[in-house]
């Protein structure tokens, strides 16, 4: 499995995005309840806790999906906060869903120049009308979808229909498609889900090589070696509320998480230790 050269201590890197006091409820039910985080540039950070704990509620509103009910979004000290998804994209905080969410009706590559459109100079106009400038640009952003089909290792299924891809190479198909917009911070929602073993070790490895591409990283995810093993810092929620932040090891140990949600065999479980901060000791 690939291992960074150099990895970032996170601990000493500035805030990259900040989340105060967050609040949503929905029909009276509290989803997300007055939740601080934070994200250091050059980390990957992870977000767990059970079922409906308001994971993917966070994600919609930090991401721009959700209006939120009180609260603030900060990206690079600036409010992002009732940005529309397009706009908090623009700034540099790219998402993944947890319900893959590609095009069956276009190739793979096609679906990873949607991301790459959104880095586009010409406009929709220029484009339409086949302005000069439009080709050139075109042939870059291709180039620039094949790079990424690369770095999943699709680039020999460039041409083919997404449909026809196993569940697995869609869900990396997607990832590439976030990358593509060139994002400061990426938020994977669930990204292991349905992956079979060997598919998630492929995940991990993915996610150090986008690590190591200077890609600030936070992630939903309930496989708990995947977790463990390749996040720095992991905050947690359950009911809505955040009950615990810290490093895997902290986590482990914390008897209000086991209680919640890691369980008590993990009272006895061997503390796993994550592979990036490994290389920075």
């Amino acid at each position: 499995m690939h291992q960074p050269e150099k990895t970032r201590n996170t601990a000493k890197s500035s805030v990259l995005l900040e989340a105060k006091q967050l609040f949503k409820s929905f029909g009276g039910v509290v989803a997300v309840n007055k939740v601080d985080l934070s994200v250091r540039s050059g980390e990957v950070m992870a977000l767990i806790g059970p079922n409906g704990a308001g994971k993917t509620t966070l994600f919609n509103l930090i991401s721009g999906a959700h209006a939120l009910d009180q609260g603030q979004v900060l990206f690079e000290g600036k409010s992002i906060s009732g940005l529309s998804p397009h706009r908090v994209a623009e700034a540099g905080v790219v998402r993944t869903f947890q319900n893959l969410q590609i095009f069956d009706n276009m190739t793979v590559l096609e679906n990873v120049l949607v991301g790459c459109h959104l880095q586009g100079r010409t406009g929709f106009l220029a484009a339409a009308f086949r302005l000069p400038g439009v080709a050139g640009e075109d042939i870059q952003l291709r180039a620039q979808a094949l790079e990424y089909l690369e770095m999943i290792g699709l680039a020999d299924r460039a041409n083919d229909p997404a449909s026809s891809l196993p569940y697995g190479q869609q869900r990396l198909v997607e990832i590439a498609r976030a990358l593509a917009v060139k994002p400061k911070l990426l938020l994977l929602d669930e990204p292991a889900a349905g992956l079979t073993h060997v598919e998630t070790e492929e995940l991990d490895d993915l996610i150090y090589r986008i690590h190591d591409r200077g890609i600030t990283v936070l992630l939903v995810e309930h496989d708990m070696n995947l977790v463990m093993g390749i996040a720095g810092r992991i905050a947690v929620l359950n009911y809505g509320q955040k009950i615990a932040d810290g490093t895997p090891a902290e986590i482990q140990a914390d008897t209000a998480v086991i209680q919640a949600y890691l369980g008590a065999d993990w009272q006895n479980e061997q503390v796993i230790e994550p592979k990036l901060e490994k290389q920075d000791a």
